[in-house]
């Protein structure tokens, strides 16, 4: 959409900047697992791989602004002046052109933010990646480590470093895949992917192991409302809402494929007498969905690629989708113009 900010996934406009009162992505801190995934069992794991993906990203954002260094390009500008200029090359752009407190969009597409046209015609695939890394502002930052750490660290205490890596990682280029394919004229950043498919996966972990809740409506019913409120967050104007639900969905099908847990009693079979009948490691829908999901995220993610890198425009193949992302009404409008 023509002259879009994604600010919710920390994006900025390719030819201007805008500043717009819904510039943050609070919501998505209140869904944390710790209050949403009962304690079917003591945490097996100590986590450290969320606290390092969050000093990762902290690094980064350090190292984007010392690369950034706005006193020295503003220095003969007109734009307006760098804000908290006492932190030296650290400061940041002026509010004008940077409402998060951040660096400029130069910056973050020169260090690796998504752009369609750079990833298709100049074969810079690795922007789906590298995005996941880069946050718009000091805010972005802040508010998706701290979903970051409320959402994943009770995950990854409860199933393990590999699984909620592999979840992550691949949602935030799931995210970024169907991003691309939707949004063409702006350039996004962040993690917001990457933390839907987290939602997505503690979803599909209620569902698959649905029998061992205790209370399951009420579990179901407060992260459903969780995601349906930052979803429809997402259909703002200047929030990448493509990278929230291809986040989302992949997360959601990576839960069933790698969060069954084992039918109770299944660890307890060898004290029971060599006689007895041993059943399954899984229920037979566990199976189920592990096979269907498994086969919905392969064919996916093939076809989103291959329409990717052939140039085809999403948006040509569904010509309503566009309101997944924004939805115009009398107080804005989706290109860009409060």
């Amino acid at each position: 959409m023509p002259g879009e900010v994604d600010i919710e996934r920390g994006g900025a406009d390719k030819t201007r900047t805008n500043h717009h009162p819904n510039n943050n992505n609070s919501s998505y801190a209140t869904g944390s697992s710790s209050y949403l995934i009962e304690d079917i069992d003591s945490s097996q794991w100590t986590s450290w791989l969320v606290p390092m993906f969050v000093v990762a990203n902290v690094a980064v954002f350090i190292v984007v602004m010392y690369i950034n260094d706005c006193p020295k390009h503003k220095r003969q500008s007109i734009d307006g002046k760098c804000v908290a200029r006492f932190l030296g090359r650290f400061s940041f752009e002026p509010l004008r052109e940077n409402p998060l407190f951040g660096p400029s969009s130069r910056t973050l597409e020169k260090l690796g933010a998504l752009e369609w046209a750079k990833v298709v015609h100049e074969h810079q695939g690795w922007r789906l990646i590298t995005c996941i890394w880069l946050h718009a502002g000091i805010i972005h930052l802040l508010t998706n480590m701290l979903c970051l750490v409320f959402i994943g660290i009770r995950l990854e205490q409860q199933f393990g470093f590999v699984r909620i890596g592999i979840i992550y990682l691949l949602s935030g280029f799931g995210g970024s895949v169907l991003s691309s394919l939707f949004l063409r004229n702006s350039i996004s950043v962040g993690a917001s992917g990457a933390l839907f498919g987290l939602l997505g996966a503690m979803l599909s972990e209620l569902i698959t192991n649905w029998t061992l809740y205790t209370n399951k409506a009420a579990a179901l019913l407060t992260l459903l409302v969780i995601i349906a409120i930052n979803l429809v967050i997402g259909i703002l104007p200047h929030v990448d809402n493509f990278a929230h639900i291809g986040g989302f969905l992949s997360g959601f099908l990576l839960g069933f494929v790698l969060l069954p847990r084992p039918r109770f009693g299944w660890l307890d079979h060898r004290n029971i007498s060599a006689t007895a009948p041993i059943k399954s490691k899984y229920k037979g829908y566990q199976y189920i969905l592990w096979l269907i999901s498994l086969v919905l995220l392969v064919a996916g993610f093939t076809v989103a690629l291959v329409m990717l890198f052939r140039g085809e425009n999403g948006n040509n193949h569904c010509h309503w989708c566009h309101y997944l992302s924004c939805v115009p009404t009398n107080r804005w409008n989706c290109n860009g113009t409060a």
